[in-house]
């Protein structure tokens, strides 16, 4: 069955779908960040609001949910965040289509930078982003930690050739 990408429509409304796929997919980190993620504090109320203040583009296969990423401006970037991807489907490209989404959605915006902030511990997803043509650009630490707990990167995007 084909995957498919999509910005959320404004009927979008299973919530609790949504949630339960983030929480599901940041699961694994659980034992290997500290702080605890964020998404322990997302409510359905809470994601709502979310996907009202900022872009979010789903993956879906036929009417499951199997991918997400919320996208929002930041200065002279798209932030993009809350990258996510069901276990099960992982390994077939549908985090770079999700990025690739955000990316089209910065272009039309006349952004010239996507942001995102990966654990510092989680070096796997350094690669990965590493591999989108994201480049590390800072260390930064949450509120009460003196050591670095999340790294910030950067996607420098080419501009569209005029015709």
């Amino acid at each position: 069955m084909a995957i498919q990408i999509a910005r959320a429509a404004g009927n979008f409304a299973d919530w609790a779908g949504l949630l339960r796929l983030l929480k599901e997919s940041f699961a694994f980190m659980e034992e290997r960040i500290d702080p605890p993620s964020s998404v322990h504090e997302l409510t359905l109320s809470s994601i709502a609001a979310k996907a009202q203040a900022e872009a979010l583009f789903l993956a879906t296969v036929g009417y499951q949910l199997v991918g997400c990423v919320f996208a929002r401006q930041q200065g002279d970037s798209l932030y993009v965040g809350k990258l996510a991807v069901l276990a099960d489907w992982q390994g077939k490209g549908i985090g770079r289509r999700l990025m690739r989404a955000a990316e089209e959605h910065a272009r039309g915006a006349r952004l010239p930078y996507l942001e995102l902030d990966a654990r510092i511990e989680l070096v796997e997803n350094h690669k990965a982003f590493s591999a989108m043509g994201f480049v590390r650009t800072a260390e930064r630490a949450h509120a009460g930690y003196d050591r670095p707990t999340f790294i910030t990167m950067r996607k420098q995007l080419t501009r569209s050739k005029p015709p």
